[in-house]
């Protein structure tokens, strides 16, 4: 039949055109889910070092000159920003992509630096669709491509392997798998 033709064409020509959106959605899909379950950030590389300043402070201690000494311990001499202190034993540093904090009592440095990780930070903004405009029109086109793919891959084979034999089979606990997830966190 001709429509089997075309059908194959359609199937074929949107799983290319959308290709890269899949793997976006896809890749950032991941990343959202351990985000949410707090395994990871997917945005962001956090990383934190200990030092030791080699005596207790105080805050009255504390001056330029000692924010720079321990600038310099911590090797984040050309980052630094600002300081100030949350409380009576705490000295906090801001730097440029992190910050210190010092227990100044014990002389406890903690350095905690921050910076953007590659690739997840661009397809998480897409998949939130934090360009707007033209983007939120491309990816409805794209939602429906899906379900055309969907559709067209459904009838696309016919007989044991089509829809009316293993390939039913497949679609039925495709749909059922969700219900039950459904079923067990939501309805019950």
């Amino acid at each position: 039949m001709k429509w089997r033709k075309w059908n194959r064409w359609l199937h074929r020509e949107l799983g290319y055109l959308f290709f890269g959106m899949t793997i976006i959605y896809g890749l950032s899909g991941i990343a959202l889910n351990h985000h949410v379950a707090r395994h990871w950030d997917p945005d962001i590389i956090s990383r934190s070092d200990s030092y030791t300043y080699p005596s207790p402070l105080t805050r009255d201690s504390v001056d330029r000159q000692t924010v720079e000494s321990i600038l310099e311990i911590t090797g984040e001499r050309n980052s630094y920003k600002n300081y100030y202190f949350p409380d009576d034993r705490h000295l906090m540093i801001y730097l440029k992509g992190g910050h210190i904090d010092v227990e100044l009592p014990s002389g406890q440095i903690q350095v905690t630096t921050v910076r953007h990780r590659p690739l997840f930070r661009e397809i998480d903004y897409l998949h939130y669709n934090k360009p707007k405009k033209l983007w939120t029109w491309f990816s409805d086109l794209y939602a429906l491509a899906l379900i055309l793919i969907a559709a067209s891959g459904l009838i696309m084979l016919k007989g044991k392997k089509g829809i009316t034999g293993h390939g039913g089979i497949l679609v039925l606990a495709g749909i059922l798998i969700p219900l039950l997830f459904l079923l067990i966190h939501l309805w019950l």
